[in-house]
Formats: structure tokens, C-alpha cells, sequence
């Protein structure tokens, strides 16, 4: 709710309500009816096949845990994109997105770290591992420091993933 302007907040808090039969709307109710005013008033999505974007949890339960976490689109969607990271995939509002704003190269880099660390991820993990892969996650850089790419390259070969140099 918070992308529209104040007028349309307040438009969408009286059709939830509306819709609630008078009563305090569910948040799901508040979320489609933000749905339907964001496809009336056309809030173009400008990002792009490959583009690293940052989650942004903030009022969306499917995505608890995952705020601050970066993720790849994978498909770009008229009001939506799809979003690819390293241990799962989501659609996506385009509220909940914030592109990095990486170079197409940094861009490429990350969806390798991504491959990298969604091989590993797929095997049985124990809890240091898991926490490990999960920081990488957090990551706000395109890159892997010297010791997270050797402590990568250890868990890789470990967990049967491919090496890379």
C-alpha cells in the first residue's frame, strides 16, 4: 500500500473495508484490492531478465525471512517477477523488489555465485553449512571475498558440487 499515493491509500483501506462486509479487512483483501489499483493506474515494471534485485519482506508473510536476501528475475510480469534465489523461487509484487542497479557483468556474476550455491544447498546440510550459505545470500556485493570463495570451493567439493576456479 505504501508505493500509491495518500488519495489511493485511503481508497484502498475503504474498498477493504467494503469488501470486509464493515468490518477490519484481512491482509489479503488489502492486497488484492492494492492489486487492482496498481493494474488501473499501470505502474510500468522495468526491470529486467537476469537483473539482481534486493527482497523487501515489509508486509508480505510469504516472504518472512527472506527480507534482505538477493535474488535474480527469472521472468518479468506485468505487476509481478518472477525471482530466483539461490535455495528457492518466488513471484514476486514489484513492492517487494529492489534492483541493486549491477552492470550487466556483476549481474552475470551473481547468477554463478547463484548456481554455485544452489548445488551445494541442495544436498543434506549441517546447520554451520546452512547458516554459511545463507549469509552469502545477504550478500550486497556481486562478488565473493578470497575466503568465501575458498570456503565455497571446499563446501562444493564436499557436497559434489562443480568446482570453479
Amino acid at each position: 500500500m505504501t508505493k500509491l499515493e495518500p488519495q489511493q491509500q485511503q481508497e484502498v483501506w475503504q474498498q477493504a473495508v467494503e469488501d470486509a462486509g464493515g468490518k477490519v479487512p484481512t491482509g489479503r483483501i488489502v492486497k488484492d484490492v492494492v492489486q487492482r489499483i496498481m493494474e488501473r493506474t499501470k505502474i510500468p515494471n522495468t526491470y529486467q531478465l537476469g537483473e539482481v534485485c534486493q527482497i523487501l519482506a515489509k508486509d508480505n508473510p510469504e516472504l518472512r525471512g527472506k527480507g534482505g536476501y538477493w535474488a535474480i528475475v527469472s521472468a518479468v510480469n506485468e505487476f509481478s517477477c518472477t525471482v530466483r534465489m539461490w535455495n528457492c523461487e518466488y513471484t514476486v509484487g514489484l513492492q517487494h523488489l529492489k534492483s541493486f542497479n549491477y552492470l550487466p557483468a556483476e549481474c552475470q556474476q551473481m547468477q554463478v555465485i547463484c548456481d554455485r550455491l544452489s548445488r551445494v544447498y541442495s544436498s543434506a546440510l549441517e546447520e554451520s553449512v546452512q547458516r554459511f550459505l545463507e549469509s552469502l545470500g545477504k550478500l550486497n556485493r556481486a562478488y565473493l571475498t578470497a575466503v568465501e570463495e575458498k570456503l565455497l570451493n571446499v563446501l562444493e567439493s564436499e557436497y559434489g558440487g562443480e568446482i570453479t576456479p
